[in-house]
């Protein structure tokens, strides 16, 4: 997109826009390269603004959220990548129904939730993700995920006139890591329905996923799992079947502790993590004849 496009967009988004905006430190793997433009939105008028902007502009647009299944190239993001502020974070609590906003934290919510003694959302404590993202990408883990409680969320499309959208949950198309949420679509807030449990049983439950995942997943610069898990396998098996533990390509490094997580150095290259994606792929292929798919959004990349 020209540069023109990028002034016009500016103009309308007015003096709050951020021009060549680092994103990379907003992932969780914090590298790769700056967008055009960086929008965070305070309320549903600055969706309606991004989306006047994108219609006059045609630029193209991101939606971050907390960024933790999301890698963006080295090269950035030629468009407006928004982002949703504290007006989207408030977490409400009312009987055994939840309403949390887009942006708000998905352990916040589980604990929570947890200590309202309500049982259904435990799982999340181990995400490192918001509870837009988790509906967008039917987020889940420790035998449950985002469809099993969602009741209805609101969605904005920023292609579209950026107003608020009510999807019931049935109407969602949810499947393994999907959902009908499309890559211009906000979740601006969702309700979820859980069960009346018991505080101490359900931050027991919370401690022990806590523990199960410092035991069995690593910390650092990653987005968590990289390649969904095929049906009645697992991913990370078969990385470690055809002996990719610990595998590096440049700044990035197939984890020693849990072969579906892709590490990147601190100050590395996002362009070395999605070379070391496309490796272990082929290299699973060779070994195992089973392709394995990306669950991480790339953004900015040639996909040959």
């Amino acid at each position: 997109m020209s540069d023109r496009a990028v002034k016009e967009a500016a103009a309308i988004l007015g003096e709050r826009v951020q021009r060549d905006a680092p994103i990379g430190p907003l992932t969780t793997y914090r590298v790769g390269g700056p967008a055009a433009l960086l929008w965070r939105a305070e309320g549903d008028d600055d969706l309606a603004l991004v989306a006047k902007a994108v219609t006059v502009t045609g630029l193209p647009v991101l939606v971050v959220g907390k960024g933790s299944n999301l890698l963006v190239a080295d090269a950035g993001f030629n468009g407006i990548a928004v982002t949703l502020g504290e007006a989207y974070s408030s977490v409400e609590i009312e009987g055994t129904l939840v309403r949390a906003g887009g942006a708000a934290s998905l352990p916040v919510v589980a604990r929570r939730t947890a200590a309202a003694a309500l049982s259904g959302f435990e799982w999340a404590v181990g995400v490192p993700g918001s509870v837009g993202g988790a509906v967008r990408m039917n987020a889940g883990g420790h035998g449950s995920d985002t469809a099993r409680t969602l009741v209805r969320c609101g969605l904005a499309d920023l292609e579209g006139d950026g107003g608020i959208e009510i999807v019931a949950g049935e109407a969602m198309q949810f499947s393994y890591r999907h959902s009908r949420v499309g890559p211009s679509q906000v979740v601006v807030w969702a309700e979820h329905q859980l069960a009346e449990g018991k505080r101490d049983a359900a931050e027991a439950t919370i401690t022990e996923i806590v523990r199960w995942r410092r035991e069995h997943q690593p910390g650092g610069q990653n987005a968590g799992s990289v390649f969904t898990n095929p049906e009645g396998d697992s991913a990370g098996r078969l990385i470690d079947l055809s002996g990719l533990k610990g595998l590096r390509l440049g700044s990035a490094e197939v984890s020693a502790k849990h072969a579906n997580f892709i590490q990147a150095d601190d100050g590395g290259s996002a362009d070395d993590v999605r070379a070391l994606i496309g490796l272990v792929r082929a290299r699973v292929v060779e070994a195992t004849g089973v392709d394995l798919r990306p669950e991480l959004r790339m953004i900015g990349f040639d996909h040959r």
